[in-house]
């Protein structure tokens, strides 16, 4: 099951516990794995981080999340740092970091070398994209599930999302990355029309 909670803050709930950029959660020390896409506080919130936490949870991500995940009671054997092209593997969940970063603008630079994940447990592959544009390295990824931000400014606007998603083409696609700080309702209505209808479109809902 996958649970869209606000911006990008994501929850799959198999045999793992598996979180993407935890904001606004409930306290439920559950998490078993916690993925950070970027150190944006909308992103890396070690507020919510606590609430999920628990003794032997994993944390996975850029390199600038050490010192905090550290600080935060995490075990180094337990902080996973990696880069875009990476390949790692957690209980049977395959997990592929992409890059994620703004072609022109100053907010997400490349050279920083944050992160989207395609994560694969059951047979199912997500494609959790972070904060990024519509890169052209990330267009041959497959993935069944897409998690794609629309609200522009700081990401890709609702048209290039859409663009995008439809070269990917997956099963489903939930836009992510609107309604906090920038991207409305109405971003999501005129991203929905613009979907290839073969397309299933979920809005922040559980699948």
């Amino acid at each position: 099951m996958v649970t869209i909670n606000c911006q990008s803050s994501i929850k799959i709930t198999n045999e793992k516990t598996i979180y993407f950029d935890p904001l606004n959660v409930e306290k439920t020390q559950d998490a078993d794995y916690i993925f950070i896409t970027h150190t944006h506080w909308d992103h890396f919130s070690k507020e919510d981080i606590l609430k999920i936490k628990k003794d032997k949870t994993k944390i996975i991500g850029p390199k600038d999340i050490e010192e905090e995940s550290l600080n935060m009671g995490f075990q180094k054997q337990d902080i996973y740092l990696v880069e875009p092209y990476q390949e790692l593997s957690f209980d049977g969940i395959k997990v592929k970091t992409v890059p994620a970063y703004n072609k022109e603008k100053q907010f997400h630079p490349k050279e920083n070398s944050w992160l989207g994940y395609v994560v694969t447990l059951n047979n199912t592959t997500y494609y959790i994209m972070g904060d990024t544009d519509a890169l052209e390295e990330n267009e041959q990824i497959h993935c069944d599930v897409l998690c794609i931000p629309i609200g522009g400014t700081y990401t890709m606007d609702k048209k290039e999302a859409a663009e995008f998603t439809n070269k990917l083409n997956p099963k489903t696609v939930i836009p992510i990355h609107y309604g906090l700080v920038v991207g409305t309702k109405e971003d999501v209505e005129i991203f929905k029309s613009l979907i290839n209808k073969t397309i299933t479109i979920e809005e922040k809902l559980n699948i």
